[in-house]
């Protein structure tokens, strides 16, 4: 078939997909939220390559549930900029598709931009894993890399294979220098990648962060990956409790150990609201081609800790660090404003009971289709569309594909 005719069916086809689409999603479950006009409200914005497509005779994971009833407070459930009665707009130079700023010790969300939108967390997702291990693990048990762990693609803190590393210095290198190697090492100790992943997402159902399902511990994009800006800004606020990860978090530089007879590793942290806001106490920094640049940024300035998220960003009109030190300079501004809502750090409705070694047990939710009680035919309509517009993606974006790179830079993903 010649070029242009391929491109042709291809175009029918992206169209009889979003037709479909159309159709489909304002019959899905959800709240209002997800019907009026907000993009993301039920699942992130489509893929720009194959990295969701699921492994053969996987099925395409459906959307996690939109709660009935907005985590955080009912002004947590628009799609707009929201923020206490006579605030002054939002700093112009913060482009984020979505945004939270809050308060680290109380909870209280101070202003926020579609809160609750369902985008990727590329490597801020490294909060949650860190979490999941410190939880998990003892910081004095012991990891010897493989060579597998230095592998991964992505961003890669320089782990020696061979080398034993304990686990809190493996911590650190996952979160100063986002290093997949790291997160891949960690995911191991902890019983496999699949394992772990439970483990995640079991934790972020725990904290009612219930926007949150992810693929890998690293913060690669995989089928279903999806958090918001409140669920981070949750996440984050609940890891900061912990001293191990406060401590790592706000660690300007660190040394790890180097390969066999040669020097340690030096490890600086890649945050630039850490190195070089005033006040910066951690955060967490990551970048995909489908996430695009996503960002967490916490300081702290006479006596109060605020924490900015952004997700789905560019480094446009400025760099999203220099974006989320407006956000927070914004924050600081605002003093004893009233709060628009609050991070709620336990899932609703979950039993108190506790498990043997002290932790909350929570109740599983019931499988939940995102058709509701549409049906069968619905959902085979849907699958048929997700299959096409995963054959278009595939054939549309090969090209970017070899092109793929991560961005340099003080953003590091």
């Amino acid at each position: 078939m010649p070029r242009r005719a391929r491109g042709s069916v291809s175009l029918l086809r992206t169209k009889i997909a979003i037709c479909a689409l159309g159709v489909a999603l304002p019959l899905m479950g959800g709240t209002a939220h997800a019907q009026d006009g907000c993009p993301a409200a039920a699942a992130p914005p489509p893929p720009v390559d194959t990295s969701e497509v699921p492994a053969p005779g996987q099925p395409v994971p459906e959307p996690v549930p939109v709660p009935e009833t907005p985590v955080g407070g009912d002004q947590m459930s628009g799609c707009g900029f929201v923020a206490p009665p006579g605030a002054p707009a939002p700093p112009p130079e913060v482009s984020a598709a979505s945004w939270v700023l809050a308060d680290l010790d109380s909870g209280e969300v101070l202003a926020a931009h579609d809160p609750h939108a369902r985008h990727r967390p590329a490597s801020t997702i490294k909060v949650l894993t860190a979490l999941t291990a410190i939880r998990e693990l003892r910081l004095d048990d012991t990891i010897v890399v493989t060579q597998e762990d230095a592998n991964q693609e992505g961003s890669r803190v320089g782990l020696e294979p061979g080398v034993t590393y304990s686990v809190q210095q493996v911590l650190t290198g996952l979160i100063l220098r986002s290093g997949n190697d790291a997160a891949h090492a960690l995911a191991m100790k902890m019983g496999g990648v699949e394992t772990t992943v439970q483990k995640m997402n079991a934790l972020a159902e725990s904290l009612g962060a219930l926007d949150t399902r992810t693929a890998t511990p690293s913060g690669l994009d995989g089928p279903g990956m999806s958090t918001s800006a409140y669920d981070l800004a949750t996440i984050f606020r609940v890891a900061m409790q912990e001293p191990a990860f406060a401590a790592i978090a706000g660690t300007h530089q660190a040394f790890l150990p180097g390969a066999p007879g040669g020097p340690p590793l030096e490890v600086w942290s890649d945050n630039q609201v850490l190195r070089a806001y005033p006040g910066g106490i951690g955060g967490k920094t990551g970048f995909t081609d489908d996430a695009r640049h996503t960002f967490i940024g916490a300081a702290e300035r006479d006596g109060r800790r605020l924490v900015a998220v952004l997700m789905r960003g560019e480094n446009e009109p400025i760099r999203q660090s220099a974006q989320t030190m407006h956000l927070l300079d914004y924050g600081f501004a605002l003093g004893d404003a009233s709060a628009v809502g609050e991070l709620v750090t336990t899932s609703p409705g979950a039993p108190t009971e506790t498990r043997a070694d002290g932790q909350p047990v929570q109740a599983q939710p019931e499988a939940a289709s995102i058709f509701g009680t549409v049906g069968g035919p619905l959902a085979l309509l849907a699958a048929a569309v997700v299959a096409i517009a995963a054959a278009i993606v595939v054939q549309r974006r090969r090209a970017a594909i070899a092109r793929r790179r991560r961005r340099g830079g003080d953003d590091h993903p």
